[in-house]
């Protein structure tokens, strides 16, 4: 099965999932959070699904998509603090904080898994090699 978009990764709907509860969770977060903790775990957990986007984009140069994945890890790696913050804070349940680092480090998981080994997500291993030159027809 060919995979048109990142949007048709698992790891990318299993990170979109998260940031939706994430979001729906933290708008009963105290007003005095609006700018802090709130607005951080939503864009940490958000960034995975755009730096995945990004990444996607990048299939043809096997350093600039692990690059971008790698920031995704970084992503996931802030949400889940902030998700231990959120805890501490008392703002989400130790069951809610349970069920939401569990899937933060599935997401993790799976992007160390493809960081590993990108091979079969690179556009140069779905075309038949050619070079620059014959592909500008020099």
């Amino acid at each position: 099965m060919q995979i048109n978009s990142a949007k048709e990764l698992e790891v990318y709907k299993k990170a979109y999932s998260l940031a939706m509860k994430i979001f729906n969770l933290s708008k009963g977060f105290p007003a005095d959070e609006k700018f802090a903790l709130t607005s951080q775990i939503r864009r940490s957990s958000r960034s995975i699904c755009l730096n995945l986007r990004e990444a996607w984009a990048k299939r043809r140069y096997e350093a600039h998509f692990i690059s971008k994945l790698t920031d995704c890890d970084g992503e996931n790696g802030e949400t889940d603090s902030s998700l231990d913050f959120a805890l501490d804070c008392d703002y989400i349940t130790t069951q809610q904080h349970a069920e939401l680092t569990s899937q933060n480090h599935e997401v993790g998981r799976m992007l160390g898994s493809i960081i590993k080994d990108p091979s079969g997500f690179l556009i140069s291993d779905l075309l038949p090699p050619t070079s620059a030159f014959q592909r500008l027809n020099f």
